[in-house]
């Protein structure tokens, strides 16, 4: 899989790679307990930054840290999580983590339910590959973020800003023909779901 693909499904998992930080995430769909769950294995290297803040409106997210060390902040509330123990991301929750050590982090968790996170990520990774780090490509972004606000949100600004500015970037997009065809960065028809463990 080269960086700028937005994942590939091998032996039954969807493979996302940030190329500019390295992380790795591993995602799929099964079924416990009478409802469908997202499974997510992911690695991080040392003292590399997570995500930034962010919400998910309709999934809870938990997950064990199988080696390294992973912060946290969780609604203004710092956490650190060493191996072996768990950290829950209830949703709703402003929340975004990080590798605070010199070992490479692994860890393993779950959403739940499973709504569109990865369909979300699958679009994010894709548009942080495809600009420079820490500059993803604007139009890409905005677009990404707006067809996912009543679902997944990142903080980088207040809603209120992001909800007239977001739109008004998207309609200059579609003017200028950013979205036109299925390559640009973040597309939706390029950007799919985990597999459904069967």
């Amino acid at each position: 899989m080269t960086p700028r693909e937005p994942g590939g499904t091998e032996d039954g998992w969807l493979t996302l790679i940030n190329r500019h930080t390295r992380e790795h995430l591993r995602m799929r769909r099964v079924r416990r307990d009478g409802e469908v769950r997202l499974e997510l294995q992911g690695i991080l290297p040392p003292n590399a930054a997570g995500p930034p803040l962010h919400v998910h409106s309709h999934e809870h997210e938990e997950g064990t840290v199988v080696a390294g060390t992973l912060a946290a902040e969780v609604d203004g509330v710092h956490v650190r999580v060493e191996q072996g123990g768990l950290v829950r991301l209830p949703m709703g929750s402003a929340h975004r983590w990080w590798n605070a050590g010199t070992d490479t982090l692994q860890f393993d968790g779950f959403a739940r339910p499973a709504v569109d996170l990865d369909r979300f990520l699958s679009a994010m990774f894709d548009v942080m590959n495809r600009g420079a780090a820490g500059r993803p490509p604007v139009f890409y972004m905005a677009h990404l973020l707006w067809r996912h606000r009543r679902t997944q949100a990142v903080l980088i600004m207040p809603r209120a800003i992001q909800a007239v500015l977001f739109p008004t970037i998207v309609l200059m997009g579609t003017l200028l023909g950013r979205y036109r065809g299925t390559d640009w960065p973040g597309c939706p028809d390029r950007c799919q779901a985990a597999p459904l463990l069967s």
